[in-house]
């Protein structure tokens, strides 16, 4: 039989192995941390520290305040390139994820031949970098000497893919050529977790494949959903290889330097000197994006628990 003092020794003991184990467990994640906060915390930090200075001729770094926030919100650049990515979101999203969607239902199907290479076909787009998939498009949509040119010549059409009214469309055209494939995969990965039996239980009660895909299929793409629409989000509203690089190919002055606002931003802190508006205009757009983000994430949350 134990005597009280050996029953508080040992408790005593236990407390002191929790303590060792819950310090063993920060050992373990302190190169993650460590690394975290120096790519993402101090950056961030350091961007809303500068955010309320000002570079000026004559005395150099002064704190303003929240001026270069006031300027922010009166800045018509700003918003319209706001709202140019907005537009390009709400009708760019759709439409990619739709087409994601649609083939990964087709190669879950298993009734499309070659299954493995439209797979990897697919996904191929994605492991090209942007600067290279740009490039490609830019110079099949040449009017002159690309792809849209030999079609115009062909055709007897007149089509430029760089005029302004389809600008838009045409870079949203590229970034759904490089993700659609990634978000496939993650639409195909869900799909893959749902037992077969429930293919063969609702077939033999009379299920057709359209009945399957309503009734077992698509609500299982809900949770897979939500997270290829915010990690889209976020990409959309970050939208700036595309343009940036289009910019020398297409004729005239379509593709200003604030044509987005991550194009304004590196344009004001990297040719305008003016890094301070810079980091105050990506803390602005970071808290809209989060915003929106966090909005569709409970929606989609709202949804699931229904």
């Amino acid at each position: 039989m134990s005597t009280p003092t050996t029953t508080a020794t040992a408790q005593s003991a236990a407390q002191v192995n929790r303590h060792k184990a819950d310090w063993r467990g920060w050992k373990f994640m302190w190169p993650f941390a460590a690394v975290f906060a120096f790519v993402f915390i101090i950056p961030i930090a350091y961007a809303i520290y500068i955010s309320f200075f000002q570079q000026r001729l004559i005395g150099g770094n002064v704190f303003v305040g929240v001026d270069n926030y006031t300027r922010l919100f009166q800045d018509q650049q700003f918003w319209t390139a706001v709202g140019r990515v907005a537009l390009f979101t709400v009708v760019q999203v759709p439409i990619m994820l739709f087409l994601a969607a649609a083939l990964a239902l087709a190669i879950d199907s298993m009734k499309l031949h070659g299954t493995k290479f439209f797979r990897i076909a697919t996904f191929l787009p994605y492991a090209v970098p942007a600067v290279v998939s740009t490039l490609i498009w830019g110079f099949a949509y040449g009017a002159k000497y690309g792809l849209v040119g030999s079609f115009n010549s062909f055709f007897g059409t007149n089509f430029d893919a760089f005029a302004p009214s389809v600008l838009l469309a045409s870079i949203g055209n590229i970034v759904t050529w490089e993700f659609t494939g990634y978000n496939m995969l993650i639409f195909y990965s869900s799909l893959s977790t749902i037992p077969h039996s429930l293919y063969e239980a609702a077939s033999i009660d009379g299920a057709s494949e359209w009945d399957i895909v309503k009734s077992i299929k698509l609500p299982e793409l809900r949770g897979s959903l939500a997270i290829t629409v915010i990690f889209s989000i976020i990409g959309s509203f970050q939208l700036f290889n595309e343009p940036s690089i289009l910019q020398n190919m297409v004729p005239g002055n379509a593709i200003t330097t604030n044509y987005t606002p991550n194009m304004y931003a590196y344009n004001l802190s990297f040719s305008g000197n003016q890094s301070n508006y810079a980091a105050a205009m990506a803390i602005v757009m970071a808290v809209i994006t989060m915003v929106i983000a966090y909005a569709v994430q409970l929606r989609s949350m709202k949804d699931q628990m229904k």
